[in-house]
């Protein structure tokens, strides 16, 4: 600038307009300019100015002699000559090009480096090698700690939102494996070179071996694709149980190849399948008033606890009297070495009539010095499971600590009819007595604990689904979920919005629970979650719904938490789940 600006001083007093200025090309993207109107010009390499006269056409008149020099003059015109060629290097150089390139380098020599302590890897040609490097491959912005070891299973990778999600997973470094149906051409073509795909249906249990096999992580994006009842029972609800209880069998027998036990397998409590099984369970009567004027209102109450015909242990009775309570509880007698302060909570499978329950736990170091802690859970008509983890669980003396899992030694499950609600009744036409119940059991276990997700399943809300079929799409998705939250494994259930095809990360999201929203997602904004959730210990066993956010009208206000994504390496996963309720 200093030149330009000293060159442009030495003009004749007719300015610009009595001259031709040429500005060479210097930097990439940058033409050359000519204050002549007409002129035509090569570019070069330095600012030049030339002035003549408009009417003259005489011949330009010879240089004058060089002026003389002697050797202190030459040495200083060397020094001169060499700083102006750095400078000159230096403004020919692009910057960018050069961080590109060194970027490069230095990637290719850190992934060699890292394959040194690999005892296999799977090799790639060299167009691969680089396509992952200069698209974020594995050590670099993308790349997530511990990805190179995890393999993750994709199913429905042909979707919309499972074609993202392989892309994503293997720009940060992750092995894919993903289950398609068939191996057509257009099926291959759909998925990078690079990931490994497995030919199986997850209506059949026996072609889904192979596919978990050697996998640490799932992630469910498959959905049917006609609203025929069988077949969204075969890929939203049978389809999720049976790659669910692959991914379990799968784990057991790794265990047991290590003479050990599987971490997510669940810890049997109680099996009731013989009469035998009911012997260490005592049936208990009880009321919680105290006082004389009770007795006024004593109707009777009675309860029993019986292996049926049928091949059902049953706990049924009735409770008239005013406060009156009855209960079935047993000591806890755990396998050798186990505990449950590694679990993190039980889950019942029951039958019952639709009455409510309290989930009574007894802690403490011996029967004398025990506290007891309480959660609610309710039944259906028929058979489910219910989850109750350990955090729900309330002390019944405010100045109890929290429970510790560990102190745990009795377990009792107690009915009192003044908990009841009148919309818990049978089937239809049937008036029942809020007062007695019947309660089916089949079994007690405890569930493993853990810091991360095993299972991802993108589920929807039922936004835009047509109203003629959106009864028939959330009934087998819930039973879907359902059959995931019975698995024992830890879950991520994502509800998306109706899904759109946009670029992801422009617009704030909304989370929440309850399915209240309405708006829409990109797929990749919801592809991107499914990502982050892999390794995020706030995300393991919750359910939420996510859509982008939006201005909701006074006073009805939906969502809980809106999360902003800036750029990719903001974390806004961890701050927008931590609001959500767990075990949903």
């Amino acid at each position: 600038m200093t030149t330009a600006v000293a060159a442009a001083a030495a003009l004749p007093a007719g300015g610009f307009g009595c001259g031709k200025v040429k500005i060479s090309n210097d930097f990439n993207g940058f033409s050359s300019w000519s204050g002549a109107a007409n002129h035509h010009h090569q570019p070069c390499r330095r600012l030049m100015i030339s002035s003549s006269s408009r009417a003259s056409s005489s011949p330009p008149s010879p240089p004058p002699p060089p002026p003389p020099t002697d050797d202190g003059d030459d040495d200083e015109k060397e020094e001169v000559e060499g700083k102006v060629s750095v400078m000159k290097r230096l403004v020919d150089a692009n910057p960018v090009g050069l961080g590109r390139r060194s970027r490069q380098i230095f990637d290719e020599a850190w992934r060699k480096f890292s394959e040194l302590g690999q005892i296999s890897r799977t090799t790639r040609t060299n167009d691969e090698s680089i396509l992952l490097i200069q698209e974020g491959g594995p050590m670099c912005e993308f790349a997530i700690p511990g990805a190179q070891n995890t393999t993750v299973l994709v199913v429905g990778a042909t979707s919309r939102v499972g074609r993202i999600v392989v892309r994503k997973l293997m720009l940060r470094g992750y092995s894919v494996k993903a289950l398609v149906r068939n191996t057509d051409q257009q099926v291959v073509d759909m998925l990078p070179t690079s990931v490994k795909i497995v030919v199986g249906d997850v209506g059949d249990p026996a072609t889904l071996r192979d596919a978990v096999e050697g996998c640490n992580k799932i992630i469910y994006c498959a959905t049917a694709r006609s609203s025929i009842t069988v077949d969204l029972n075969r890929v939203d609800h049978q389809g999720v149980y049976n790659l669910s209880k692959a991914f379990q069998d799968y784990n057991n027998k790794l265990a047991q190849l290590r003479a050990g036990k599987s971490s997510k397998s669940k810890l049997l409590l109680a099996k009731f399948k013989s009469a035998d099984s009911l012997n260490e369970w005592e049936v208990r009567k009880g009321t919680y008033f105290q006082d004389t004027v009770a007795a006024k209102y004593d109707g009777g109450m009675d309860a029993k606890f019986e292996f049926s015909e049928s091949g059902d242990a049953v706990f049924s009775g009735y409770v008239f009297t005013r406060g009156g309570y009855v209960e079935l509880s047993t000591k806890l007698s755990l396998p050798l070495g186990s505990t449950l302060d590694r679990y993190e909570g039980l889950v019942l499978s029951v039958g019952g009539n639709g009455r409510s329950y309290v989930l009574i736990l007894e802690a403490g170091g011996d029967t004398t010095q025990s506290s007891l802690y309480f959660s609610r859970f309710s039944t259906k008509v028929g058979f489910c499971r219910v989850r109750v983890p350990f955090t729900s669980f309330r002390p019944v003396n405010p100045a109890d600590p929290p429970l510790d899992p560990f102190l745990v030694h009795t377990l009792t499950i107690r009915f009192e009819p003044r908990r009841q609600r009148a919309a818990a009744e049978g089937p239809v036409g049937t008036n029942q007595d809020l007062r007695s119940f019947k309660l089916k059991l089949e079994y007690i276990k405890a569930l493993p604990t853990g810091q991360e997700t095993d299972f991802i399943l993108v589920s929807c809300t039922g936004s835009g689904i047509e109203t003629s079929r959106r009864e028939q799409v959330l009934r087998a998705k819930k039973a879907g979920e359902d059959s995931l939250r019975r698995s024992g494994l830890g879950y991520t259930i994502i509800r998306p919005g109706p899904l759109m095809e946009e670029p992801g990360g422009q617009r704030a999201l909304v989370f929440d629970q309850g399915n209240r929203i309405s708006q829409g997602i990109s797929c990749a904004d919801v592809a991107d979650i499914c990502v982050k959730a892999l390794h995020d210990s706030t995300a393991r066993n919750k359910s939420f719904d996510v859509c982008y956010e939006y201005v909701a009208e006074p006073g009805k206000e939906l969502y809980e938490l809106v999360a902003h994504l800036p750029d990719k390496a903001n974390n806004y996963l961890t701050p927008a789940l931590s609001a959500l309720e767990k075990n949903t």
